[in-house]
């Protein structure tokens, strides 16, 4: 696992290999917003979008993980048996047992980019900086432990000299860590005269479902053809923006399924990232906003994409 000053250290030892500015501070946790920051100031920015301070419903109730269990079961079984089977399994296992308990937060303004870093956003910094690649051995893959797929499942998204794979060009950049996504954003920033960071937990919630608490970007009522997810038929990432249920109602896209994304919500000795979202292999009930789990801070996935928020 890699703490915070491990990350830090690492993040400006690449941006000093490619005559960067390095990081005062590295703060790679929750930083607080620019204290004008305003909607005009967000909108200068291409491809952001303004959330502005107010309250909004955190967290789950007992009702929402209910129903969460239940479409997830039901898109495992096939009968009324096999669905009730499912249910008490996932049920066992806690998988929503997690969520924060629902509150009522009132957040500062923040500039959520509105899409996810893409396959091809990243080979630009690869290429400026010689940042290593999106990649993972197979040993590495399978040590990690979790959400393990064949490493045939792997292969399609590995790079090739540097260069991701071109039918992928335009969907989220996966096989990164935490401190890649914080390399990328620092060269990013230093390319566009801004300071981009990872957005909390709680941002991503909210910009994910409004003010309201609905489970879903589109609403309380899961919808099959929303998003990419595990019965979407697609099996793999898609390009960013395909679902427009899967917009938020601020605007922001792929905010329920395609990958999950790291945020800079840290936890366990800042070892670990909290994720957010749910990925194309998920079951339903992970797609709800409110959903939540932790990774270790180096992980590699096919799975895990982010996105940028403008300080």
């Amino acid at each position: 696992m890699l703490s915070q000053r491990t990350i830090c250290h690492r993040l400006n030892a690449a941006l000093s290999l490619a005559g960067l500015t390095l990081l005062t501070g590295c703060s790679v946790g929750p930083v607080a917003p620019p204290p004008n920051l305003t909607a005009s100031r967000c909108e200068a920015q291409p491809g952001f979008i303004f959330v502005a301070a107010g309250p909004f419903a955190a967290g789950s109730a007992p009702e929402e993980r209910e129903y969460g269990y239940q479409i997830a079961a039901e898109a495992i079984g096939d009968t009324p048996e096999a669905i009730a089977a499912a249910k008490r399994q996932l049920q066992e296992r806690r998988w929503f047992a997690g969520e924060r308990t629902p509150t009522e937060i009132d957040l500062p303004a923040f500039c959520l980019s509105a899409n996810l870093v893409t396959q091809a956003n990243y080979a630009q910094f690869v290429a400026a900086t010689q940042h290593r690649a999106p990649g993972i051995s197979e040993a590495d893959y399978q040590a990690q432990g979790f959400l393990v797929h064949p490493y045939e499942t792997v292969q399609p998204y590995l790079w090739q000299a540097n260069q991701p794979p071109s039918d992928r060009q335009q969907h989220p950049v996966v096989l990164v860590s935490y401190a890649d996504a914080l390399a990328y954003a620092a060269w990013r920033g230093q390319q566009d005269g801004v300071t981009y960071r990872l957005p909390t937990e709680l941002e991503w919630q909210k910009a994910a479902r409004g003010t309201d608490g609905r489970y879903f970007p589109w609403g309380n009522q899961w919808q099959d053809d929303a998003t990419n997810w595990g019965g979407s038929g697609l099996d793999g990432t898609s390009a960013i923006a395909t679902f427009p249920l899967s917009r938020s109602p601020y605007g922001v896209e792929d905010m329920a399924g395609n990958v999950f994304e790291f945020t800079s919500t840290l936890v366990n000795d800042d070892t670990q990232a909290v994720m957010v979202g749910c990925s194309w292999d998920d079951l339903p009930g992970f797609c709800r906003a409110a959903y939540r789990h932790t990774r270790p801070v180096d992980s590699r996935h096919i799975l895990f994409g982010f996105r940028l928020v403008v300080e």
